[in-house]
């Protein structure tokens, strides 16, 4: 983990120096019914980013994403990947995005090579390619078992190795952890590390706050269909810092807190030049709490 989040930090800010847009989303509302699921939408996505769209089921989540890729429109507003109209749903869109969506779209009876090779068809990629992304996604072992037969986890690496297949600049993840052991978990996390390396722009759904904070660069959060704070994921905990403090936990047990400023800073040396502190913590919210605080509302 600690790697991983090291890797993520250097990557931040060479993400951070990108001045290309791969989405542009203006003014997006969508509308089922009577319910009103998005409502003005505005967002902006460099090209080598990793983006966290972060809400709780029914917050317009998906929906987005499936306008974003040209599967529904929007009722106003619009979007583009790469400066094309994403609705447009051409050629080259199409080619230059991945997608790991909330059904698997595998066929079951077919092994987990024999489904590559479909879409390779498709795609018109060699067959040379499907085992590089057998391996990139360790299921190389298996490439002859059918997917009926696969593990949960197994089976959703096999969703991510066909959505990267055609080497996509674009991947769009809708929840593609959800489910997972934590092992399985982080060889996906691990994954979505190296795609960004290599140069692709990632948009990630998701209500596992902690994922977010740990694979985005930036991240919003979706509410009732409305954005409610947008920033990295460190800032956005920064700026709900209300209370402020730093938590000692002393060696005896014992807890003492001190108002995060210059006047506490001797108190605080003290601490440490007796050898007295265990442990020293700083108040900044989590996504999930600053969630919370925002909208008065849980994510479950």
């Amino acid at each position: 983990m600690k790697t991983a989040n090291t890797v993520n930090r250097t990557h931040k800010t060479t993400a951070a120096k990108e001045t290309d847009t791969a989405i542009e989303m203006s003014s997006i509302s969508k509308i089922f019914g009577s319910k009103t699921v998005l409502k003005e939408v505005s967002l902006s996505i460099n090209r080598g980013e990793i983006f966290g769209l972060l809400g709780p089921s029914g917050a317009g989540k998906t929906t987005l994403l499936k306008i974003l890729t040209g599967q529904i429109p929007p009722a106003s507003g619009s979007s583009s990947l790469f400066g094309t109209d994403s609705q447009k749903r051409s050629d080259e869109i199409c080619s230059s995005i991945g997608m790991v969506l909330d059904n698997s779209g595998l066929y079951c009876r077919l092994n987990c090579y024999d489904n590559l090779m479909l879409f390779a068809r498709i795609f018109n990629v060699k067959k040379e390619r499907i085992c590089e992304v057998l391996q990139q996604v360790k299921l190389s072992e298996d490439a002859k078992t059918p997917v009926n037969q696969l593990s949960k986890g197994m089976t959703q690496r096999l969703v991510l190795a066909r959505a990267i297949l055609h080497k996509p600049r674009l991947l769009f993840l809708d929840e593609p952890t959800s489910g997972l052991d934590p092992h399985t978990a982080e060889e996906i996390h691990s994954l979505i590390f190296l795609l960004r390396d290599e140069g692709a722009t990632v948009f990630l759904t998701t209500h596992n706050m902690e994922e977010a904070t740990k694979l985005c660069d930036n991240v919003a959060l979706l509410n009732e269909g409305i954005i409610v704070e947008y920033g990295r994921p460190e800032e956005i905990c920064r700026k709900h810092n209300s209370q402020n403090i730093v938590t000692i936990l002393c060696k005896d047990g014992t807890v003492v807190s001190f108002s995060n400023h210059s006047t506490s800073a001797d108190t605080i040396s003290t601490y440490f030049k007796e050898d007295r502190v265990a442990a020293i913590h700083s108040s900044e919210p989590n996504l999930e709490t600053v969630f919370i605080a925002v909208t008065g509302r849980t994510l479950t």
